[in-house]
């Protein structure tokens, strides 16, 4: 599979890998080194997604990744992308992030653009290494909150300042939001809510909730907790909910680690209060970006398929999807 038949005029992953220097720094790599040894899989899943928005930097245009994935997960990564690249696999490592990102990137752009020329709320649950407050425009009149566990938020804040601190390419960069507030909180406490309440966040206005790669990680009675609450507000305001599901055969990808699975969140957010609801699957029209064309690719195959069938019928495998689901309520 030639990379132009993948949508790439040119290969992006020819470039020698290089480490950037900040890496290097002692205080950078004491910090990732805390990761590597202190946080559960949940916790480091956040780094693995930067080191995907790093190395698709070609599609993604994230100053920070680098800096937020580590050394660790970064290499890790580059590995299974050159080997993919050697093996002319149809589908390169980390593409599902690269059109997972640009997915919640422009949905977010346009719901935000939507509500009173840009103001919002925009709270990310499980924010983890998400930069969206730094590298997107659109949310210049959104007051932004991010969520997540004490010690995510504080790494965090470590990395990005020794970034922006940096003499080099970072030293201009600074939060784009109206105002970012961040709220450390555990979403399997019940208090998290009221927790976003007492850092400024306001029940009575239009709210964008973002959810990416977050419920899977839940336990089911937690994920479906967090839903029930948002859900919650579409009986007081504008309420737009972006999340992404797995569907059941995806969780078995790592059964100790992804818990909550809904084969058809089109049919159950609605049944939490949400009154319109659109899907996607990896590779539809607003949802491969041009990253992935070949008809042969895993994900395009998937898709001709009912979504019903959980067993490949041509070679047995399952059929592991992720779903792209965003949902509007309000109270009229």
């Amino acid at each position: 599979m030639s990379n132009h038949e993948n949508g790439l005029l040119e290969d992006p992953f020819s470039k020698q890998f290089k480490l950037p220097d900040l890496l290097l720094d002692d205080a950078v790599r004491g910090l990732h080194l805390r990761i590597e040894k202190e946080w559960d899989s949940l916790q480091q899943s956040a780094c693995q997604m930067a080191a995907g928005r790093a190395l698709w930097k070609h599609v993604i245009n994230d100053p920070f990744a680098d800096v937020l994935a580590g050394e660790t997960y970064l290499r890790s990564l580059h590995e299974k992308i050159k080997k993919d690249c050697m093996n002319n696999a149809r589908e390169i490592s980390g593409v599902i992030l690269a059109v997972r990102t640009l997915w919640f990137d422009s949905k977010l752009e346009a719901v935000v653009n939507s509500f009173d020329g840009g103001a919002a709320q925009v709270v990310f649950l499980g924010a983890g290494m998400d930069a969206r407050a730094y590298r997107l425009s659109c949310l210049g009149k959104s007051d932004v909150f991010e969520v997540d566990f004490p010690d995510v938020l504080q790494v965090k804040v470590a990395l990005i300042k020794a970034a922006v601190e940096t003499p080099d390419d970072h030293c201009e960069l600074k939060v784009m939001a109206k105002s970012l507030t961040r709220v450390a909180a555990d979403l399997r406490d019940d208090v998290w809510l009221e927790k976003l309440q007492d850092s400024g966040y306001m029940p009575g206005r239009n709210t964008v909730w973002v959810l990416e790669g977050l419920l899977y990680y839940l336990p089911q009675s937690h994920a479906m907790q967090v839903l029930k609450m948002i859900a919650d507000k579409c009986n007081h305001t504008k309420t737009v909910l972006l999340a992404d599901f797995m569907n059941k055969p995806s969780t078995t990808l790592s059964s100790s680690t992804f818990q909550f699975y809904s084969d058809w969140p089109d049919h159950l957010l609605p049944s939490l209060g949400f009154s319109d609801v659109k899907l996607s699957q990896i590779g539809d029209p607003d949802a491969n970006f041009g990253l992935m064309h070949d008809p042969l690719n895993l994900f395009n195959k998937l898709r001709s398929l009912p979504r019903s069938i959980h067993i490949h019928p041509e070679d047995g495998t399952p059929c592991r999807r992720l779903y792209l689901v965003q949902a509007f309520g309000s109270p009229n």
